[in-house]
């Protein structure tokens, strides 16, 4: 079925599911931590299995057509990747996206990348893209100082660029260190690629090195995972299997398996993935998502579901996402009579629906998460789902996916 076409899916009531299996997409994050660093390497490097999805996509064609503007687009890591980038290999770039991606900030890292002798000029409002970058002549200093607490992003694109700078970088965090998951991904990528580096206390050092050729296999999206673990907990019985998430995983959303251990699903690793099947919901109470905010749509919309009270940190990064996450979630939960209120600065809690309508309509304000995260609504009341090929950022066969699991997709308008 084409979703391409479609201004909304609309899918039926369904909450038993016969075992299935579900080829998740490759990690986003991976692959485009990966490709950049295959980019900085002088030989030739073996990487399978890189996402479909779309901001990997355009990285992939940014980089091989090497054009004079870089226009990720809506893919915020492109956007803060390729900055660094342009600066490290001493590119003239203009860098620009779509009218909401050029509302999200970058003032941090382009400070860091001035710092250590970066030339960067904004176009337009002052401390977001687009932006003219000039390269990077000579470095300036081998120390900065970043905030941990806003994007990991800025950090991750200063680290994998920190190898190729003369005289290396000392990397300072500065206050709570957010999406911790998602900086030590970058740095086991670089050693994977053959750079030393040392992480003690808040301090981030890598000398100056070359990277290594080597081959390279992305592991599956655990981000994408956790729609159906959250699909199974809504669900009153099923068993699906979840192919190529390895049970180390470098991703912070892998805490999917400990939430929804609490919730409802039982995780099993075997040969070539993990299998998923109910089992009596022990209950969530609170969860910190510092280390893992893409999960927050998803447990939010199961414990709303599930009549969970569970309380929420660690969301701060929700507000300079996609869309201003906590405002859509609090919009789209409301029509199914639920909740996500801030009792105190910083701490949400959510409010379960008690009543159910006999149909919802969610709008998705371009944001691929808000899109997945609704579906296992379907468990209870019949769900549509406002521009479904959203999804493509992340995850492109989501909906083929869907009907795999004997979801039926009933009609298109």
């Amino acid at each position: 079925m084409n979703t391409e076409t479609m201004e909304t899916i609309h899918l039926a009531q369904k909450s038993d599911f016969s075992s299935t299996h579900i080829p998740l997409p490759s990690s986003k994050s991976e692959s485009n931590r990966v490709l950049i660093i295959d980019a900085l390497t002088e030989g030739e490097n073996k990487i399978s299995n890189l996402a479909e999805a779309r901001d990997t996509q355009t990285m992939i064609s940014l980089l091989k057509k090497n054009p004079p503007v870089y226009d990720v687009l809506d893919a915020g890591t492109t956007m803060r990747f390729l900055t660094a980038y342009a600066a490290i290999t001493n590119q003239n770039k203009v860098m620009t996206g779509t009218p909401r991606m050029c509302e999200r900030p970058i003032g941090i890292l382009v400070d860091a990348l001035r710092t250590v002798g970066a030339e960067i000029h904004y176009l337009g409002v002052e401390g977001y893209p687009p932006m003219a970058v000039h390269g990077l002549s000579e470095q300036k200093s081998d120390k900065v100082k970043i905030r941990g607490d806003v994007s990991s992003q800025y950090i991750s694109a200063m680290l994998m660029i920190a190898p190729l700078l003369p005289k290396g970088l000392e990397l300072e965090l500065e206050g709570k260190v957010g999406s911790r998951s998602y900086i030590e991904m970058t740095l086991d990528s670089m050693y994977q690629f053959g750079i030393n580096f040392t992480w003690v206390d808040n301090k981030i050092t890598v000398p100056h090195q070359v990277y290594k050729s080597t081959t390279f296999a992305v592991e599956s999206d655990w981000s994408g995972a956790g729609y159906w673990f959250s699909l199974l907990a809504c669900a009153d019985s099923g068993e699906l299997f979840l192919s190529g998430l390895k049970e180390n995983s470098l991703q912070g959303d892998s805490a999917v398996v400990e939430i929804m251990g609490q919730l409802g699903v039982k995780s099993t690793f075997k040969d070539g993935g993990v299998l998923l099947q109910k089992q009596p919901v022990k209950g969530l109470t609170t969860w910190d998502f510092t280390h893992c905010p893409d999960l927050a749509q998803t447990i939010a919309v199961t414990c709303a579901i599930l009549g969970q009270n569970a309380t929420f940190t660690g969301l701060e990064s929700l507000k300079i996402k996609e869309t201003d996450r906590i405002y859509a979630l609090q919009q789209e939960l409301a029509k199914f009579n639920a909740d996500l209120k801030e009792v105190k600065p910083e701490v949400y809690q959510v409010i379960p629906s008690v009543t159910m309508p006999t149909d919802v309509k969610i709008h998705t304000y371009d944001d691929h998460r808000m899109a997945m995260a609704f579906m296992p609504l379907i468990t209870k009341t019949r769900v549509s789902i406002e521009d479904p090929s959203v999804v493509n950022k992340s995850y492109p066969s989501f909906w083929k996916h869907c009907q795999l699991a004997g979801i039926s997709i009933l009609s298109q308008s």
